[in-house]
């Protein structure tokens, strides 16, 4: 007979019966994981409140074996007091029970097995034992109720015992009255928190705040979720790069900056939103003083939409005053007494930046608190420190001191650290044991952690600002503000009295600036010039920012966006420049998506975009390890660091698609952070759904397991996948686990320790939300088909490469191959004396740039001659270049020298045969043979007009078929493949060619005299022009001809001019026959007018090489014969002669 199906039935059919003396608890094994298993199945369901195999299930089996524990002990008493004393009941009434049960004060019942499940049950277990784990099961549920209910009764005392509790009405009326409103609030007033939840008990459900760190994001939405008691993921989520908990229920929803300016560009009036907080505008972010701009233009737009602007108390008035004096809520902070303590450091008689930080004044803090409080006293440490560098210095020698006073665990904290590893900062220390967090200043305000009640200021923090000169990111170390040392003073006295060291004297501390300096005033501008023109905001130099950047900066950002194509010369965006706009990466990395996209190169193009936009994978300690650098070596390319990158990448998910290896531990054989790869897995997933959103990649069919079997073992891997996800979000936060005191991050020091560490995460988080959000087939199918890339695909992949980077170039220097491997150093345009960064696969093998020489001792050469002819000469491309104790180049690749500057220079000037060419006025190409050069010049000019027409059509036709979309109409072709075809296997044809040449950078008085400089000319010739169809001009500032945008012919100063101006050249047309004295501007223009010269070939068809050509003079120019009416290209002397035959 079935079991009761009614809970009535059921309750009284459990109350009715009670075990009898043969079936006593204590005689009855529990434990058993068959039993365990049968009772799981049963009541441990999906649609259970506990499920099985989760962290609940674990708790509750701890409960049930105290339960029975405590059953045994009170019925050995009973026994023990009363033995064999007969009990005694009321009679019943009204259907009560005779005796009194604890069980019916719980005011719930769980529901039993099906009526499978309870046969399988009964064949195992006596109905008696199920109902005594019933009611074990409604006892645990009752007290982890009850335990809910107090922390819940805890969590109000503490919400109202915050200081802005008291300032609710007024913030909420203030809102009503006014559409912007300040709310400032010192530390732990509890701001962002409330106010949010102060909005949302009012009536608002479109709510949006901002923070400009993703750890802020995703920490306040869950203690905002778990304060306003709603389900994690539905009234209140957060929305970051790459990861977002927001659904059709979410009222409050918190974004970065960046976001939602993206919302913005999508949507300028922001429909979406009844209320936009912006938090910590006091740190003057870029993004935030952009956004505060965007909003003062958006709120006469949109006067229905209400925004809180929440700072510390900190330059209130500038906020106030710039949106119109709106009101401002100022709420005193929650802070205990602090007691300041200076201990000035005795400065150091010289210093270089490269020596490591002194750890010694740290040590001594930790000694001082070890020996004035006890240990019962229990209170962290926080140390800011300017960087990582600084904190590894302090992090060795603290756990040093740690491990011999078994009274501290140190942990570090910074950006480039992995979630899990920044995570461990909230986790509890073991009794007697302190935490010391030594942290960059993302704890000032970012990162709330409980427990600080000592703090040690360095004084010190790292701002990187941007130089326009040298054009390169420069990372300094700068005394912070009085307005940063207050914060960090703060974070001592949230929760008891605090005591904040102060390494620096207190004359420093007045000295100290009164606030930071603004990012606006101190970065690189062309991504926010960028952004500026993509949402049509006006001229970036009239744009009402709160404090206006410096006008060289903005000019510097216009004038790099021209030059590298996103703006034309009116400074509109062009078609790459409004994709690019689009696209969350660096330009020149945008540049390379579009570029592959049109050569069919997207697959590899797309990991490498994504490789060169995270932070370096490689771990710090990865670069002095000899085993790490050995496992990484097969990875390694001679080609350099986005290819090197490229292969890592590949070999992962290579890695990751075979169930049997364990991808974590790969890495770490080979000093890499994984967490690194899922982000360049996340960016790539990214930039695929952006390249196919515009068209410019085919989206990619997804095919489905073959067989019924197949795809119901994916859909069960997926439902598992999602089981996890969703069993680490629910008991994320719910438990603090307690550090070890030789607690490890980053590398473990034996495979038993990175083992003890796996066995403690029984749930990689990270590559469960991988394979829930990657195809892994068609990532490993992309990684397949990259080892299987022909030559002739690299090079083109290369050519991509060096396109997307340019101007970014550096040359060798002349004397790089007599130094060490570590002492390489390269020129920049701007920038002398740089080096390789020490994660540069060049750094340890610059044998592969120094291939020109070996070249050069093998031919007919002269040894030790400066400007050596051969055809090997290289460039380095880079992706940045960062200054911190040495300017470094970063992420370099390197591509032959002479085509790639004939192919990507915004700049070419030759002599009068071609056989002198200068590169953007820095780098100067010398050829062995006039023809060579012409023939070269020639084929480049063909192709850059291929190139850029192929990209032009292929961007064109992509917004033309958007905007038909809209429009019903005719659309346009692109490109064809048969023509990509064709260009693709001319340029690499063209990077293939063998030309001796040298290669040198011209020295600072070399330039100063480069050009012939402008000439006094009559008439301007209308010839066809050199190598095409150009028409000639005269340059208005080097001399010579502009042929095209960017090439002048024949402006060069040279020597040899000042004695050659009839050096004329007698020269045959090979067509027509015609024999006359030419210079080579004349005969190339005769060339392209000759009446019986062929027509052009097909793409791709083999050209037929000029003539050599004779060395011509600079000082020939365009002569106009008012007797004659015709047009001459004429040296002076020419001139007199030929006005002698009119006389």
């Amino acid at each position: 007979m079935p079991p009761p199906r009614t809970r009535d039935a059921r309750d009284h059919r459990d109350h009715r019966r009670a075990p009898s003396e043969e079936e006593a608890p204590e005689k009855w094994d529990w434990s058993c994981p068959e039993t365990r298993r049968l009772l799981e199945d049963a009541f441990f369901r999906g649609e259970d409140p506990i499920r099985q195999g989760s962290e609940e299930c674990q708790r509750f089996w701890a409960f049930f074996e105290r339960l029975q524990r405590f059953r045994s002990l009170k019925a050995s008493r009973q026994e023990e007091a009363d033995p064999g004393h007969p009990t005694h009941s009321i009679p019943a009434l009204a259907d009560l029970p005779r005796a009194y049960d604890p069980r019916y004060r719980i005011n719930l019942s769980v529901l039993g097995p099906d009526t499978r499940g309870s046969r399988e049950l009964g064949r195992c277990l006596p109905p008696e034992r199920a109902s005594e784990f019933r009611r074990a099961l409604l006892h645990y549920l009752d007290f982890s109720q009850k335990q809910a209910f107090a922390r819940l009764a805890k969590l109000q005392r503490e919400r109202a015992a915050l200081p802005i509790a008291q300032y609710e009405k007024r913030i909420l009326r203030t809102l009503k009255e006014h559409q912007v409103v300040v709310v400032a609030g010192d530390t732990g007033c509890g701001k962002s928190t409330q106010v949010p939840q102060y909005l949302l008990a009012a009536g608002f459900s479109h709510v949006a705040c901002t923070q400009p760190r993703r750890i802020a994001c995703i920490s306040l939405a869950k203690r905002v979720g778990f304060e306003s008691l709603s389900q994690y993921g539905s009234k209140v989520g957060y929305q970051i790069r790459f990861e977002s908990t927001r659904s059709a229920a979410t009222k409050i929803v918190f974004l970065t900056v960046g976001l939602l300016l993206r919302q913005i560009q999508r949507e300028p009036s922001l429909p979406q939103y009844e209320v936009l907080i912006v938090d910590e505008v006091h740190e003057r972010h870029l993004h935030n003083d952009f956004l505060l701009g965007v909003l003062r233009r958006l709120l006469p737009q949109r006067p229905d939409l209400k925004v809180i602007l929440m700072s510390a108390t900190i330059n209130i008035s500038l906020f106030s005053s710039y949106f119109g004096n709106a009101p401002v809520v100022q709420v005193p902070g929650r802070l205990f007494p602090i007691t300041v303590v200076y201990q000035p450091q005795e400065a150091e008689p010289t210093t270089s930046k490269s020596e490591k930080l002194d750890p010694r004044p740290f040590l001594r803090v930790l000694q001082a608190i070890d020996n004035k409080y006890p240990p019962e006293e229990r209170g962290d440490l926080l140390v800011f420190l300017s960087g990582m560098a600084e904190i590894s210095a302090v992090l060795e020698a603290a756990q040093t001191y740690a491990s011999h006073t078994q009274r501290w665990v140190v942990l570090p904290l910074h950006s480039a650290l992995s979630v899990a590893d920044q995570d461990k900062v909230f986790d509890v220390a073991p009794p007697g044991v302190r935490k010391c967090i030594l942290s960059t200043n993302i704890a000032e305000t970012s990162v709330t952690i409980d427990g600080i009640r000592f703090v040690v200021d360095s004084g010190k923090v790292k701002e990187m600002s941007y130089d326009p000169q040298a054009k390169l990111q420069r990372l300094q170390e700068f005394w912070i503000s009085q307005a940063s040392a207050e914060q960090r003073k703060g974070r001592a006295g949230r929760t008891g009295p605090g005591v904040c060291f102060r390494l620096y004297a207190e004359s420093d501390y007045d000295a100290f600036a009164p606030y930071p300096v603004p990012e606006i005033r101190r970065v690189a501008l062309d991504a926010l010039v960028l952004q500026m023109k993509s949402m049509s905001v006006g001229n970036p130099r009239t744009f009402p920012f709160i404090e206006p950047p410096p006008p060289a900066s903005l000019e510097t950002a216009i004038l790099y966006l021209q030059d590298q194509g996103a703006l034309d010369s009116s400074e509109s965006l062009t078609p790459i420049g409004s994709l690019l706009a689009q696209l969350p990466v660096d330009v020149v990395i945008g540049k390379m998506l579009i570029l592959g996209s049109v050569f069919s190169l997207a697959e590899p193009m797309l990991t490498v975009a994504a490789a060169l936009s995270v932070q370096s994978p490689f771990t710090r300690s990865a670069q002095s390890s000899l085993e790490c650098a050995a496992a990484r070596r097969p990875l390694e390319s001679d080609q350099g660091d986005p290819l090197t990158l490229f292969n890592i990448f590949n070999a992962w998910v290579q890695v990751k698609s075979e169930r049997s290896r364990n991808s974590r531990k790969w890495c770490r054989r080979r000093g890499i952070e994984e967490h690194r790869l899922y982000e360049m897995a996340n960016l790539r997933r990214q930039f695929k759904e952006l390249l196919e959103d515009h068209g410019l990649l085919a989206e990619a069919q997804l095919v489905a397991p073959g067989d019924s079997y197949s795809r119901l073992q994916q859909r069960r891997e997926r439902r598992a996948l999602h089981q996890l996800k969703r069993q680490h979000e629910e008991g994320a936060g719910r438990r603090r686990k307690v550090l070890r005191l030789q607690e490890d991050l980053g590398d473990c020091s034996s495979e038993e320790d990175c083992a003890g560490r796996a066995a403690d995460d029984n749930v990689d988080i990270q590559d469960v939300k991988f394979k829930l959000r990657h195809n892994l087939e068609q990532l490993q199918a992309a990684a397949s088909a990259a080892q299987d890339l022909s030559r002739e695909q690299m090079a083109l992949l290369k050519l991509v490469l060096g396109r997307g980077l340019y101007p970014q170039l550096a040359v060798p220097d002349a004397l790089n191959s007599g130094r060490k491997d570590s002492d390489q150093v390269f020129h920049t345009q701007a920038k002398q004396g740089t080096v390789l960064h020490p994660t540069c696969v060049f750094a340890n093998n610059p044998e592969v740039l120094h291939t020109q020489e070996r070249e050069t001792a093998g031919g007919e050469g002269k040894q030790g001659d400066k400007d050596k002819m051969n055809s090997s000469h290289q460039l380095l491309a880079f992706v940045s270049l960062l200054e911190t104790n040495k300017p470094y180049l970063v992420n370099c690749v390197r591509i032959p020298a002479l085509q790639s500057l004939l192919l990507f220079s915004r700049s070419l000037d030759t002599n009068g045969d071609c056989s002198r060419l200068v590169a953007d006025g820095w780098l100067e190409l010398q050829l062995a043979d006039s023809e060579s050069a012409v023939r070269l010049l020639t084929a480049s000019l063909r192709l850059r007009a291929h190139w850029e027409s192929a990209l032009d059509r292929q961007l064109a036709h992509q917004a033309r078929r958007q905007h038909l979309e809209e429009e019903e109409g005719e659309e346009a072709p692109p490109i064809s493949r048969k023509e990509v075809a064709a260009l693709s296997r001319e340029l690499l044809q063209f990077m293939a060619s063998k030309v001796p040449y040298s290669l040198r950078r011209l020295t600072g008085l070399e330039t100063q005299n480069l050009y012939v400089g402008p000439q006094t000319v009559t008439a301007a010739p209308s010839l066809p022009g050199l190598f095409g169809s150009s028409t000639l001009s005269p340059h208005p500032i080097k001399g010579g001809y502009a042929v095209t945008d960017f090439l002048t012919y024949n402006c060069l100063t040279s020597d040899v001019d000042l004695y050659s101006d009839c050096l004329r050249s007698f020269w045959t047309c090979p067509h027509c026959d015609l024999h006359l004295p030419l210079t080579p501007l004349e005969r190339i223009a005769h060339e392209s007018s000759c009446p019986q010269a062929p027509q052009e070939g097909t793409a791709g068809g083999e050209e037929v090489a000029p003539e050599p050509v004779q060395k011509a003079s600079a000082l020939q120019r365009p002569y106009h014969c008012e007797a004659c009416q015709k047009d001459f290209l004429f040296t002076p002397t020419e001139v007199l002669r030929h006005r002698k035959q009119h006389v």
